[in-house]
């Protein structure tokens, strides 16, 4: 086993996790301030969200075969100064084409980082030979809620909206230099292709990523609608379903190592899997609101360890170079977030938006079926 600093390498791991979440949390306020310096319509401004999804895409089927020829540490880092320094030219930019070219570097920095630090985490967990990874992506959440608060605290109080990002940036640059000496320079020597179709367990692996990020991706953008279509909940309070999820979400990575360590990582699956399951039963069946929004919950605490368990597999199998079967699930789930919307949305065009949901929790269901094949 190489001998691995595992205090320094632990704090380096968390801070480019929390960096990542930071990073992308600080872009989601500025949002309607670009659209407004830029006078562009909401049809136009959805295609230039696209190229950030574009870049990250590109850069995440990248990253395994750079990371498996040069190692993490590199790609960590420019996937986190890239963050840092594209953050303050999205406030400035002067067309919406500038804008897009913005949104690709800010994609590709954020896919690069994505990929590496789950690559870095997996080799820092083997070194450490117990379960960490839950407690990393947790870190992930934390640096979104402290991005999002960061940025909506300053722009409330006013503060010009250069500045604002000119010192969030200045935070990512202090965390990735206090990360930079204590991140792992392992390699792997890898004269194959870039990228690799997941096949065998890497295939398993990709698809059930794809279901989590789905159902994260549209508890995001349609739960709101889906509890005040339903007349549960008020307009103006429609956001508590999703904050339920989240908090449920942070609160069950930040347990999820030691639940893991105690009963495995089949246990994590197949019981994770039912729990968010039984959340869906609820807020689709029952009627009493409190009921129905504690469905919320149960659906974050039930898929906050899935994930990771998903990554850990993937850096621990035998059909293909770990860091590109990283990438693969990387990449297959953050399609899953950028395609999981609009499945939603076509679903419930046609049916409703309950159906959609439904469609989801069939879904859902094959993360216990596929629990024991995955451990195997």
């Amino acid at each position: 086993m190489m001998s691995v600093n595992q205090p320094a390498s632990r704090l380096a791991t968390r801070l480019a996790f929390l960096v990542a979440g930071f990073g992308i949390a600080c872009w989601a306020p500025l949002v309607p301030i670009v659209k407004n310096q830029l006078n562009i319509d909401e049809g136009l401004l959805g295609l230039l969200l696209l190229c950030l999804g574009v870049g990250s895409i590109f850069s995440m089927v990248m990253t395994g075969f750079l990371s498996s020829r040069y190692g993490c540490k590199p790609i960590i880092m420019a996937g986190g100064l890239g963050l840092a320094l594209v953050l303050p030219l999205l406030t400035i930019v002067s067309s919406p084409a500038v804008l897009g070219v913005a949104l690709l570097l800010f994609g590709a920095s954020l896919g690069a980082i994505d990929v590496a630090i789950n690559i870095h985490a997996v080799e820092v967990e083997r070194a450490s030979e117990k379960p960490l990874m839950s407690g990393f992506h947790a870190l992930f959440s934390v640096g979104g809620f402290a991005g999002a608060g960061a940025m909506t605290f300053m722009l409330s109080l006013h503060v010009n909206v250069l500045l604002a990002c000119v010192l969030c940036s200045a935070l990512m640059l202090i965390a990735m230099f206090v990360a930079w000496p204590r991140l792992l320079s392992t390699k792997q020597a890898n004269d194959g292709p870039i990228f690799v179709v997941p096949k065998g367990a890497v295939l398993l692996l990709a698809i059930l990523a794809g279901i989590m990020f789905l159902v994260e991706g549209a508890m995001l953008d349609w739960s709101a609608l889906l509890i005040t279509q339903t007349g549960r909940i008020e307009a103006t309070q429609s956001g508590i379903g999703y904050m339920l999820f989240a908090v449920a979400m942070t609160l069950g990575r930040f347990s999820g190592d030691a639940i893991t360590a105690k009963f495995g990582d089949h246990a994590v699956m197949f019981w994770g899997g039912l729990i968010a399951l039984s959340g869906f039963v609820l807020l689709l069946l029952v009627p009493i609101t409190i009921v129905s929004l504690s469905g919320f919950f149960l659906i974050g605490i039930g898929a906050s360890n899935i994930v990771p368990v998903l990554f850990r597999r993937a850096g621990n199998q035998t059909f293909m170079s770990p860091a590109l079967a990283v990438a693969a699930i990387s990449t297959v789930g953050y399609a899953g977030i950028l395609v999981g919307p609009a499945f939603v949305g076509f679903v419930a065009d046609l049916f409703s938006l309950p159906i959609s949901f439904w469609l989801l929790a069939a879904l859902l269901l094959f993360v216990p079926m596929s629990a024991a094949k995955i451990v195997r």
